[in-house]
């Protein structure tokens, strides 16, 4: 019988295999050094903030895992030998393998700075990173105050969660307003003044130059490069990405360069090895996707596709139009197609901005400025239907009538306030003119 591994018990690897079994009786052995059962990263900050339990993001029972004959192997692969298709643990074992999947995830990037090894300092990606923050920011007489560094998405996280145990928060962004790397200016701004609005000590153009500790080795304070100044704190929170956690390739002839090297199938160079997940690189972007896409949904859309491969179905990789969702504390954001900022906006694109006078509401459109066509829509605090900006994206929409029908898109019009109006006497009044 054709044995399956796969590394990484992730959304990727554990959608694959989910997906693979039924397709097919093959042995399938998923590895994860990790936890031994398959959580919901998205939801590790709300174990924290104690809103959910640690059982309450483990998506399926213990036993489904038995019941669907998926074995389960908690263990760290240190080096995987393709000649002889043999996986070697840390721990001193072996498994041999027909078919590999490598869905190994993330690890917190970093950037060599003086300091990282000190006690105190933590990433968001893992489990053991919660419990490393557990530990080190118990309350706020433990930990007065944590310095994050980094303006992503994993640092407004973390701001979260440590502001609901009302610990003095100091973020250090290099950019002039939080993610302006990827937002429009405008909703850079807003979402700096409602970071602020919290109680967070935002520090905008301000990079870490190093980590100071004790004697003992723990954090004491950390220092910023443009004036030097020295910010005490309990915590230093690493919040500037991730990188595909592929150290154990090293000495693997399985090509990397990034992340490990696919093509639209998601085989690497070596037969009958695949990457999925955080993890991968294509060959080739595409179209304006990153090659490598730390994003759940592209994880599970490549364990489905990687599935189908394995169990004779080959098919590429699609996967459709770039969207995304996130939330601001309270403020929720969701992105359908493109919308560049303003280092990235491409040379035929306009915007068109919407801003409530409530400061935290907004949307920016953008559209072709030769053609009209609708290229991508942000919302902040509005929630909108998924389906809908889809359909439009693949009918070539024209701005005009993506502004004159937003009401279908609305998620739910019998509970959700109406602002199409105000959006639409904006955008006339504007003459569609770009901000």
């Amino acid at each position: 019988m054709e044995h399956v591994v796969i590394i990484g018990n992730g959304i990727a690897g554990v959608t694959a295999a989910r997906h693979i079994r039924k397709l097919s009786d093959k042995k399938i052995t998923i590895i994860s050094a990790e936890t031994e059962y398959f959580f919901s990263r998205t939801a590790l900050m709300y174990v924290y903030m104690g809103h959910m339990r640690w059982t309450d993001i483990e998506p399926y029972e213990h036993w489904f895992w038995d019941k669907n004959n998926l074995n389960l192997k908690k263990g760290y692969v240190e080096k995987i030998e393709t000649d002889s298709n043999t996986l070697y643990f840390k721990e001193g074992d072996t498994l041999t393998y027909d078919t590999l999947i490598i869905a190994s995830g993330s690890t917190t990037n970093t950037f060599g700075w003086e300091g990282l090894d000190s006690d105190g300092v933590v990433g968001m990606v893992s489990k053991q990173d919660l419990e490393a923050i557990e530990k080190y920011a118990p309350n706020n007489k433990e930990c007065k105050r944590a310095v994050l560094v980094g303006g992503g998405l994993i640092g407004v996280e973390l701001a979260e969660m440590l502001r609901t145990r009302n610990i003095e928060v100091t973020f250090l962004i290099r950019e002039e307003h939080f993610w302006s790397g990827v937002l429009p200016d405008d909703e850079a701004a807003m979402i700096s003044r409602h970071v602020k609005s919290h109680g967070v000590d935002l520090r905008n153009n301000t990079n870490l130059d190093k980590i100071l500790s004790d004697k003992n080795g723990k954090v004491r304070a950390v220092v910023t490069k443009e004036t030097g100044e020295e910010i005490a704190c309990d915590m230093v929170g690493i919040c500037t990405g991730v990188k595909p956690s592929i150290s154990f390739l090293a000495n693997s002839k399985i090509e990397t360069d990034k992340g490990i090297l696919v093509n639209r199938r998601l085989e690497t160079n070596i037969k009958n090895i695949y990457a999925i997940g955080d993890c991968a690189q294509q060959r080739e972007a595409i179209g304006h996707r990153k090659s490598i896409e730390a994003v759940w949904y592209t994880g599970r859309m490549m364990g489905e596709t990687v599935a189908q491969t394995i169990c004779g179905n080959p098919i590429k990789y699609n996967p459709g139009h770039w969207f995304n969702s996130a939330k601001f504390f309270d403020i929720e954001y969701q992105t359908y197609g493109w919308v560049f900022s303003g280092d990235h906006k491409k040379e035929n694109e306009m915007h068109f901005h919407w801003h409530h006078a409530d400061d935290t509401k907004c949307i920016t459109i953008a559209y072709d400025k030769n053609s009209n066509h609708f290229l991508g829509i942000n919302t902040f605090g509005i929630r909108m239907r998924h389906d809908v900006f889809n359909s439009w994206l693949n009918e070539q929409r024209e701005v005009d009538y993506v502004i004159n029908h937003l009401k279908e898109a609305n998620f739910d019009p019998e509970f959700y306030a109406h602002y199409e109006k105000d959006i639409l006497a904006e955008f006339n009044k504007t003459n569609q003119v770009a901000i």
